[in-house]
């Protein structure tokens, strides 16, 4: 508890800023009509302090580089950043709130004024009172690469690296390894946990989408790990994976079809095909999430198939901007069977974020 720190009363209503103590055990706490009321230090509990915003990371002192690598967690490293040390900063060690386990990962632009140019800094934040066995992957395929891991100390962030632009690729799926314990006190026993995000990378060209957080001062993008001891879930959308899952599944009532939604945007050559299931099927009774976006990727693979031939042709496909599961699965379907079609953005005027143009080359 240091002076600056808001703090609540735990066995009598009120609160206010702590402005100075008396010994070791009073504290005086400034209300909101100005008065100093002492009270006991275990009488008071912190609920916001200026602690978790602080300065992004700077060089240590050459006297205090060796006392950080023994006191701090050390991330895998590369072989060209043996000076690399991450910097943690800490909240207050207890909160009472801090007893369900939060983590989140947060993602920052070094230059905001010139982004397209920037590099991009990764932190992992323990906003809970658990200490934290942690592992921060990256896929490749099927294979995964380990980034950073270390111990991080409750209720504080980590900085865990940096990177470029021609990084991002790599840095579409990301995996965190958790494994919270308390030290030296009786604690609610946790689960190890293994959670799979997908990041956006399109975010990181988009400077509005750098929002702003109760972590930093600064915007950031910010992808939940683990929310009041929940690992938070994402549907990963590999076609061989759908498949087998569908033809586990018991058969049902078969889908009643409609046509297939395509048509010429007005005042152009473009081919538009509308994948929402309400526009592709009569009904979708019977069906699990896993049959309707199966459905949607063949609407999508036909359509490709049949304008193949036509060099240059421009089609989009509106899937809405929803959770992005659609949206990713089509990225992937794209890279992995037609190397020869270009994909962006659609008009964002037109479409929103909620469409995905291929041009056939």
């Amino acid at each position: 508890m240091k002076i600056g720190d808001k703090v609540r009363f735990i066995y009598e209503c009120g609160g206010g800023v702590v402005k100075g103590f008396r010994g070791k055990d009073v504290v005086l706490v400034e209300d909101k009509d100005g008065f100093e009321i002492p009270m006991q230090v275990r009488e008071c509990v912190v609920v916001d302090t200026n602690e978790y915003n602080f300065q992004k990371k700077s060089a240590p002192k050459p006297e205090d580089k060796a006392i950080n690598k023994r006191n701090t967690p050390q991330p895998i490293k590369n072989d060209d950043d043996d000076d690399f040390v991450p910097v943690v900063t800490y909240r207050p060690s207890e909160r009472l709130e801090g007893e369900k386990l939060n983590v989140v990962l947060a993602y920052l632009p070094m230059d905001e004024k010139s982004l397209n140019n920037s590099r991009f800094e990764a932190y992992i934040i323990n906003d809970s009172n658990y200490y934290l066995y942690f592992t921060y992957l990256t896929a490749s395929g099927r294979s995964w690469t380990a980034r950073c891991n270390g111990m991080l100390e409750p209720n504080s962030k980590m900085f865990m690296e940096e990177f470029g632009r021609e990084e991002l690729n790599e840095m579409e799926r990301v995996c965190v390894q958790l494994l919270p314990f308390k030290e030296n006190k009786p604690f609610a026993l946790k689960p190890a946990m293994t959670v799979e995000r997908r990041i956006d990378t399109v975010k990181f060209y988009k400077l509005h989408l750098f929002g702003k957080n109760p972590f930093f001062d600064e915007g950031a993008l910010i992808y939940d790990i683990v929310v009041d001891d929940k690992p938070t879930k994402e549907v990963f959308a590999d076609a061989e994976e759908i498949k087998k899952i569908i033809l586990e599944n018991k058969k049902g009532d078969a889908p009643q079809k409609t046509q297939q939604q395509t048509k010429l945007a007005k005042g152009s050559d473009i081919l538009e095909v509308d994948l929402h299931a309400e526009q592709l099927l009569e009904t979708t009774a019977g069906m699990t999430a896993f049959d309707i976006l199966n459905y949607q990727l063949d609407v999508v693979r036909n359509t490709l198939n049949e304008n193949l031939k036509f060099k240059n042709k421009k089609i989009v496909f509106i899937h809405g901007k929803g959770d992005g599961v659609l949206r990713n699965a089509i990225s992937q379907e794209l890279r992995r069977k037609y190397p020869r079609c270009i994909s962006q953005d659609a008009s964002f005027q037109k479409y929103g974020f909620g469409a995905t143009m291929v041009i056939i080359k």
